[in-house]
């Protein structure tokens, strides 16, 4: 494992950072001990950055469960806390108790402010006295650095950035986003402040690794070099020397394997011009396919109407993607309640605009959604649901007597 220099703390943190938001499941819940054995291989490969959050179902807690057995020495906690949800100074110190009694240790390594995405934001928790709450818990020892997460545009992040004495900060950064949020503009500038600079979303969201056009795979395929999709998109993040750890929410033990592989063999500025070329070619292949930017974070959940967007947007993305009339089948089964679930397609959507103000993309989902429901759901879709889910309520009643 390699590793890199966190801004102006001097800690040495690994390349290759653990995401734990996307944990791998088991009835829909952490699988404890699949999990577990990753957490350990990561730290035994190398891995000594985590990153967690207040908000991620359980993740604090089966973190802090791993770590106890005899890790926490080895590795640094980064966790975070929800502006959305802290209203006082109370708020923050509670949360804060609250967070070490879950990650069970005496602190945290990096604290953030989750999506700290505007001015305005940063405004409102300075007026809470978040400068006081976080000075008394630096003091005590409760946290060691302070950054934030970030997704909204350059200029508000580099107000934010000039306006405290930050240690680091978190950015979505990849070929995808080279000059969306952030962006190039806001890593180098974090960088020349000094401030160490996290990277999530390398991958958006797994897009730029398993759900590749075919005419990229052909690009990468005739590549002199030849790598996967993953491999090609990490090392472009990797490439940039202002980046301190690129982080994976990594929950298949391949994708461990690999992702270990390339970040003990990965240096700044190592992408030759050819490379890069690539990258562009990639990147212009892409623009034209997605249609709608979602990483399938989760955040706009859960819809009071019913529609699972993330699933919604993937499936169109899918079929513009790919160009394979499959995924408006799925769409129809799985979201149309084909199996007798429930009803979560796009046009179900009542125009509340409450998912909007919880993206951390900034999308027009209400927009995209209404996109998703004229290309996805022809004049038959509601007339078959009708019936369909008709057929099962019959079902059920004979089944009952």
């Amino acid at each position: 494992m390699l590793y890199r220099t966190m801004g102006k703390t001097g800690d040495r943190v690994s390349n290759l950072g653990f995401g734990c938001m996307r944990l791998p499941q088991k009835d829909k819940k952490i699988d404890q001990e699949r999990a577990a054995r990753q957490i350990i291989t990561a730290i035994e490969q190398g891995i000594n950055y985590f990153d967690t959050a207040y908000v991620y179902p359980n993740s604090e807690v089966f973190l802090g469960k791993v770590l106890v057995t005899g890790y926490r020495h080895k590795v640094m906690i980064a966790t975070k806390m929800p502006p959305i949800m802290v209203h006082s100074q109370k708020d923050m110190e509670l949360m804060l108790t609250k967070q070490l009694r879950r990650l069970q240790t005496d602190h945290i390594d990096y604290y953030l402010l989750h999506s700290l995405n505007s001015k305005e934001g940063w405004q409102r928790m300075k007026q809470l006295g978040v400068e006081e709450f976080i000075k008394n818990a630096q003091q005590s020892g409760k946290i060691k650095r302070i950054g934030f997460s970030y997704h909204g545009d350059s200029d508000n992040f580099k107000e934010i950035v000039d306006d405290y004495p930050w240690d680091f900060c978190q950015i979505q950064y990849n070929y995808l986003d080279e000059k969306t949020q952030a962006g190039k503009v806001g890593l180098e500038y974090a960088a020349s402040k000094g401030l160490g600079v996290s990277i999530m979303e390398p991958l958006r969201g797994g897009l730029l690794a398993y759900k590749i056009p075919s005419q990229v795979r052909t690009l990468f395929a005739e590549a002199q070099v030849k790598r996967t999709p993953a491999e090609w998109a990490l090392r472009w993040v990797w490439n940039h020397p202002e980046v301190s750890v690129v982080l994976s929410g990594m929950n298949e033990e391949f994708q461990i394997e690999e992702n270990i592989r390339i970040a003990s063999d990965v240096y700044p500025q190592s992408l030759t011009a050819s490379d890069q070329q690539i990258i562009g070619k990639t990147r212009e292949i892409f623009a034209r396919k997605v249609k709608v930017g979602c990483t399938g974070c989760g955040y706009c959940m859960p819809c009071s109407a019913g529609v699972n967007i993330p699933m919604s947007f993937g499936y169109y993305n899918d079929k513009h993607l790919y160009e394979e009339k499959s995924a408006q089948t799925s769409y129809l089964g799985m979201l149309g309640g084909m199996d007798g679930g429930v009803l979560s397609y796009a046009s179900l959507c009542q125009d509340c605009g409450k998912c909007e103000s919880h993206c951390p993309q900034s999308l027009p989902i209400r927009k995209h959604l209404r996109e998703v429901a004229k290309d996805m759901e022809p004049f038959y879709f509601k007339p078959a649901v009708r019936f369909v889910r008709g057929y099962y309520t019959l079902r059920k009643f004979f089944q009952k007597r």
